[in-house]
């Protein structure tokens, strides 16, 4: 059995210089503090949105360099070469989200068809992420899943946003890369996955380039990953399924009581563990047929794939496993998965500071000790910083 110590800070690290190991933990203590990360995320928000000229340099030598990789692809070259060198791969994501204008997306799509290029000409890049609502208008998006009737401008709009994401995964098809398309909101992610259900038909015949996103702290996902697999396997292609957690509890929750319909969340954590877990054996059991990305920072989760793996005899590198973390987070996960020669990738956004502030602030209040993930990440920090004596 291959042993995988998740506690081993020494090899989680060791891709940081003693200067970066100090600065990471000094901004993980700041993140501890929930009243600071608050009004920080407020003000720094403000700031880049009114243009002042010391919020932009303030965000990209803190909260930036440990989340983000650059403001352009070329920028983010370093951080790919060094994830590389620690065996670690790199899914690309161009930091554009919530945009509303045809401009907006037609830029966004050319963007994401640029990272598939770049892509294609490295080794370590196996896969690029996208959102739908950095190609589509969220209302519009809603409004198709709500079954409205649509004006003949906004048939013409869908059209739009059906060629945007067939341009999208067209060139990931012909370069030999992946596309990972996220999922959002339970309102309008009928939606998306109406989408990614005609792009997955059309380019993953031969091998998996589409993936939909799965989130399983969903009552329903389970069930819909199983009957994803079986229309896949009906109708004559290959499922991409990459499981997380979700993101979006508190908003999903509020939405349901406001509206009065049942909450789609799970009522538990551990129920959403069960579910992801279950998810994860389904996967491994037909890998034949489904390409897995464990996108997960729960070591229980990854233990588990390791565990299975090791089990049905399935190879580290295997084409249809990928486990992977966000830059700047769960590093004891990442690299003690590359260091046991598994296929392990870094979720690497790029883009201008005010293009991945709304990212940097999600990735700033899930750190606060609220949800007990700076606690997690503090105490790895720290034990390393005693173990070099710093």
């Amino acid at each position: 059995m291959t042993t995988v110590d998740f506690k081993n800070t020494e090899i989680a690290f060791s891709h940081l210089s003693d200067r970066e190991l100090v600065r990471a933990a000094w901004l993980f203590k700041l993140m501890s503090k929930p009243s600071l990360v608050k009004f920080g995320s407020s003000l720094g928000l403000w700031a880049v949105e009114k243009n002042l000229p010391f919020a932009e340099k303030a965000v990209k030598q803190t909260i930036f360099k440990q989340f983000v990789g650059g403001t352009t692809l070329l920028d983010a070259q370093p951080a790919i070469d060094h994830l590389a060198k620690f065996n670690t791969l790199t899914v690309l994501d161009y930091g554009a989200e919530a945009k509303q204008t045809e401009l907006d997306f037609n830029h966004t799509m050319n963007e994401n068809i640029r990272a598939i290029d770049f892509a294609s000409r490295a080794q370590s890049i196996p896969v690029v992420s996208t959102k739908i609502t950095g190609l589509a208008r969220f209302e519009l998006l809603e409004r198709i899943q709500d079954a409205a009737t649509l004006s003949r401008d906004e048939l013409a709009e869908y059209r739009n946003v059906l060629k945007r994401v067939d341009a999208i995964c067209y060139q990931a098809s012909s370069k030999g890369i992946s596309i990972f398309i996220d999922a959002e909101e339970s309102w309008i992610q009928d939606t998306i996955d109406h989408l990614v259900w005609l792009m997955m038909k059309r380019y993953n015949r031969e091998r998996v380039v589409v993936y939909n996103t799965f989130q399983m702290y969903r009552k329903d996902r389970l069930q819909f990953l199983m009957e994803s697999y079986d229309r896949a396997r009906a109708e004559g292609f290959l499922l991409g399924a990459k499981l997380v957690r979700g993101a979006y509890m508190e908003k999903e929750g509020k939405r349901a009581e406001a509206k009065g319909y049942e909450n789609p969340i799970n009522p538990s954590k551990q129920a959403t563990d069960d579910h992801y877990n279950t998810a994860l054996r389904f996967c491994v059991d037909n890998l034949k047929h489904i390409a897995v990305c464990n996108a997960s920072h729960n070591a229980d989760s990854n233990m588990l794939l390791v565990e299975l793996m090791d089990k049905k005899g399935i190879a580290h590198d295997h084409a249809h496993c990928l486990f992977s973390q966000l830059y700047g987070m769960s590093d004891n996960i990442t690299f003690n998965l590359a260091n046991a020669g598994f296929r392990v990738g870094k979720y690497l956004p790029y883009g201008q500071v005010s293009d991945v502030v709304p990212y940097l602030i999600r990735r700033a209040q899930e750190n606060t000790s609220v949800t007990g993930d700076v606690g997690r990440e503090l105490a790895f920090i720290m034990a390393e910083v005693k173990r070099r004596g710093l």
